[in-house]
């Protein structure tokens, strides 16, 4: 009898982080749980609404965390993303993200870093980088 992908097991459990314009939070956690999940979590994010590009400011703060995230583009929000991952986590896209029964969801709210200086992003940053502690040590 062969697998089909829908009973294939998955080996590692996989995360979308979702904001409006994929930009700064959702990049700076994904950035953060690829650094700190050690390649036993698969990452995805997205937004409803994506930039152009990355904030420069949201770059900057995780260099100097030694995380680059100068190739990193914003990418649309799909519901095939969506239904790859075990765990959705939203920041401030509300009820635009689709909603499937069965995953996990959780809701971080933080401030948005769009427009902000440094000085402004690193607090954010910080924050994600004690939600994304969490998260990884509850997924492994």
């Amino acid at each position: 009898m062969s697998e089909t992908p829908e009973s294939a097991v998955r080996t590692r459990p996989s995360v979308l982080f979702v904001c409006v314009h994929n930009a700064g939070r959702s990049q700076m956690a994904a950035g953060y749980l690829r650094h700190l999940g050690g390649g036993r979590i698969d990452v995805l994010s997205a937004g409803s609404q994506p930039a152009d590009q990355v904030n420069p400011a949201a770059v900057a703060a995780m260099a100097e965390e030694g995380i680059d995230l100068t190739g990193a583009q914003p990418k649309v929000l799909t519901p095939a993303a969506v239904r790859a991952c075990d765990v959705v986590v939203t920041m401030g896209c509300g009820d635009e993200c689709p909603y499937f029964p069965g995953k996990r969801y959780e809701d971080w709210v933080l401030d948005d870093p769009a427009g902000q200086g440094i000085d402004a992003v690193r607090p954010i940053r910080d924050e994600i980088r004690r939600r994304v502690e969490r998260l990884v040590a509850d997924l492994l």
